[in-house]
């Protein structure tokens, strides 16, 4: 049951108490709803444009199996109609209905805060074509849009959300939690199917009235939040804002580590409005319309993260709860949060302020560890650049890039190594009839490794140029290595190759650079590009191979045909025919084989060899 009352989509067999078909005056389906209180149904503000003044609402999963019908009107002022920001992307579409008669508590459900990356969810309309409602499944793409809105893809191309579903609940398939509400569906010029949700967070910052009825923890710790004096209001380090706003806007860095000292008004008020800004549900009006007064490329985007938590005087297993809480982990609650998050697939934008003010700062990086390895993100703030934060970078940047790089030379190794072998002995075989040409995927495979191993022999030398540096100048001067003067390693993702970092030992003694390697290289564009070369030399290998196979046949087609012409002529020549096979036998042996020629040369001596079959027969 869910919290409050309802059966929040337990079986997909089965019609939700919470699900609401809502008619317009004229008596046709103008969408969807969600009963949250016995006489308050959530709705699309477009629904109800849509129905006019006079609404009804009807119950279709009423425990006597009838449909009661109930006259609903907008509730007061809980009205917010779609608009369009500055790059018309939609924003608002919700509204809450006030029934005339209520209905028994028991068919209620609330609205659950739960992160959304990757989620397999469930939505129950009212199409056209099934007015008695129907389940869609989609899966959670990702936020879109300055407003908060989530994109999701249907698992068919049948289960776009359609006219009828408008302000259907979204209800989570793992939890069966009713995580938000579908807003619309659509198909773009490329024939790209999607359809959109407002969750939870966006729907209580657009109707605040709703909260009492929106369950789950907030995203955001309570100690994070700014000050309610709003004394630290004005103060913005706006090259900060900018590179927590990019992470946050997911610039393709899966780790970002920043140290914002105690003393630092200007630093900690950043972070806290960062934090804010990219929360759903705290996130300002103004800040969703691009005209608002925040400097250039300081304004993240809603959703930017799913949980921000102040680690400080806090255990791991305690902050491992509030993930997997989060995440939505509650089967097996006997089972330790750590075991819970490490076998799940489940991924999330996660901040943690204070990582080495926490209780145990050694389990909180194995817990750290443990998501980045499952594909969360992660973006951790230390109030030093002591041992615990060069301990974090090791383990969480430092490694990860090494092991990284190393991943991707031994990939483009095997591009231009074994795979350029297969695709030459093919060549050789066949002329490569409609395959596309790969010379300059090699060739760009080729310079992309011969980088990566120059940036490896650079860091050796750098390495052994650190051994002498000091500790103190080596973080003064972390912007000048590479990295952001927070710590971030720019290159982790998108933006280029990782950087350098403060210098650490090893546990053998040795000193090591502690450099996330490979500064100024853009890992992920040679990822992308090994991806491309990869999928380019499969394909055409494949169809060199089709080819090959098409020679052989056509090898032993000739073979056959032969046996049976020289059957046929009893010792007898015939001139005109061995010239044809001949021809045909000498393209087939050719190296490369130019298998369209000799195709055409052994239907040439196939057709001669009937005709005179025929001739005979005659």
């Amino acid at each position: 049951m869910a919290a409050g009352g309802g059966d929040p989509a337990a079986s997909p067999l089965k019609t939700p108490s919470w699900a609401v078909r809502i008619r317009g005056a004229d008596g046709e389906i103008a969408g969807a709803g969600i009963l949250l209180t016995p006489d308050q149904v959530l709705t699309c503000a477009h629904v109800v444009d849509r129905a006019e003044d006079r609404l009804t609402a009807e119950f279709v999963g009423a425990a006597d199996h009838s449909v009661p019908a109930v006259p609903a009107r907008v509730d007061g002022s809980a009205y917010v109609p779609e608009t369009r920001d500055a790059d018309g992307d939609p924003v608002g579409d919700v509204a809450l209905l006030r029934l005339d008669r209520p209905r028994p508590v028991g068919e209620t459900v609330r609205l659950h805060r739960l992160s959304a990356p990757g989620r397999e969810v469930r939505m129950y309309g009212f199409p056209y074509a099934h007015n008695g409602g129907i389940w869609f499944r989609s899966t959670v793409v990702g936020g879109c849009g300055r407003d908060g809105q989530v994109q999701l893809s249907p698992v068919s191309p049948g289960e776009l959300a359609s006219p009828g579903c408008s302000g259907a609940g979204v209800a989570d398939s793992r939890t069966g939690e009713v995580i938000g509400m579908v807003l619309s569906g659509q198909q773009d010029q490329h024939g790209n199917r999607f359809s959109f949700m407002s969750p939870a967070e966006t729907i209580a910052r657009h109707l605040p009235r709703l909260k009492p009825h929106i369950v789950g923890p907030t995203a955001v710790d309570e100690r994070l939040l700014p000050a309610a004096d709003g004394a630290s209001q004005d103060l913005l380090d706006e090259p900060f804002a900018q590179r927590l706003a990019a992470w946050l806007r997911d610039d393709g860095s899966q780790v970002k580590i920043s140290v914002v000292r105690p003393g630092d008004a200007a630093r900690s008020a950043t972070l806290r409005r960062a934090i804010t800004l990219a929360d759903r549900e705290l996130r300002t009006a103004v800040s969703v319309d691009r005209a608002s007064l925040d400097p250039p490329g300081t304004v993240p985007s809603a959703g930017g993260h799913d949980l921000a938590v102040d680690a400080s005087g806090v255990s791991a297993a305690e902050i491992a709860e509030r993930i997997a809480e989060r995440m939505g982990l509650w089967q097996h609650p006997e089972d330790p949060p750590l075991d819970r998050i490490r076998a799940s697939r489940a991924t999330l934008n996660l901040v943690v302020v204070g990582v080495d003010e926490a209780a145990d700062p050694l389990s909180l990086l194995d817990l750290l560890d443990v998501l980045r390895a499952g594909g969360s993100r992660l973006l951790l703030v230390f109030r030093e650049d002591g041992d615990c934060h060069r301990r974090a970078r090791d383990r969480l940047l430092v490694r990860p890039g090494r092991e990284r790089r190393a991943r991707l030379v031994e990939r483009l190794r095997e591009i231009t190594g074994p795979l350029a072998q297969d695709l030459h002995e093919r060549l050789a075989a066949v002329v490569p009839h409609g395959v596309r040409p790969l010379d300059s995927d090699l060739v760009a495979a080729h310079a992309a490794l011969a980088g990566l191993l120059r940036a490896d022999a650079d860091d050796a030398d750098d390495a052994d140029d650190a051994d002498d540096a000091d500790d103190a100048d080596d973080a003064d001067d972390e912007d000048a290595g590479g990295v952001d003067r927070d710590g971030v390693g720019r290159g982790d993702g998108d933006r280029g190759g990782v950087g350098r970092g403060d210098e650490d030992r090893e546990g053998d003694g040795r000193p090591d650079s502690g450099r996330v390697p490979g500064p100024g290289l853009d890992l992920a564009r040679y990822e992308r590009l090994a991806d491309r070369a990869a999928g380019r030399l499969a394909k055409a290998v494949a169809q060199l191979d089709r080819l090959r196979d098409r020679r052989d046949e056509l090898a032993g087609r000739l073979r056959g045909y032969h046996v049976l012409h020289q059957h046929a002529l009893r010792g007898e020549e015939d001139p005109e025919v061995d010239g044809l096979y001949l021809r045909a036998h000498a393209l087939l042996r050719a190296r490369p084989c130019d298998v369209r020629a000799a195709e055409a040369a052994v239907d040439a001596y196939t057709r001669r060899v009937d005709d005179h079959g025929e001739g005979d027969a005659r």
